[in-house]
């Protein structure tokens, strides 16, 4: 295992995921959160609690790579494709349906955050799939 590798590919897919899901809620979906207001925390009491967020985007991030490194067969970008989308089968789609069954939000809501997911975890098993690379064999 490339230790150094895991780490900066961790990195990356945390940077990049945190940027498409601001880019998501925050640009794209904003209009759609408006309008279910009345469901979310207060600003002032989610900007509090934001720091459990990217403490949990970090640690998802680093569980996406090493799951990926652990796995790995050296087949390229298709290999990352192939594991963004099963991670996104596994964690996002599911994720997604389930808030729609909890929440009264509309069904369209967790139709957009499942195919977004399915977005950012293409992105994010591509970007492991290039950055990652095995550490060379010791002599």
């Amino acid at each position: 295992m490339n230790c150094k590798r895991l780490i900066i590919a961790s990195l990356v897919i945390f940077v990049v995921m945190s940027a498409m899901s601001y880019v998501v809620d925050n640009v794209i979906l904003m209009s759609t959160y408006e309008s279910l207001k009345q469901l979310w925390r207060a600003d002032t009491e989610m900007m509090s609690k934001m720091w459990i967020v990217y403490v949990f985007s970090l640690l998802f991030s680093f569980l996406f790579t090493y799951i990926f490194v652990k796995g790995y067969e050296a087949k390229g970008i298709l290999e990352g494709v192939r594991f963004g989308i099963i991670i996104a089968l596994f964690v996002a789609v599911p994720m997604a349906h389930s808030m729609y069954v909890i929440i009264p939000i509309p069904y369209s809501l967790a139709l957009q955050w499942s195919v977004f997911g399915l977005i950012e975890m293409l992105a994010a098993g591509i970007l492991v799939a290039a950055i990652y690379k095995p550490a060379p064999a010791k002599a």
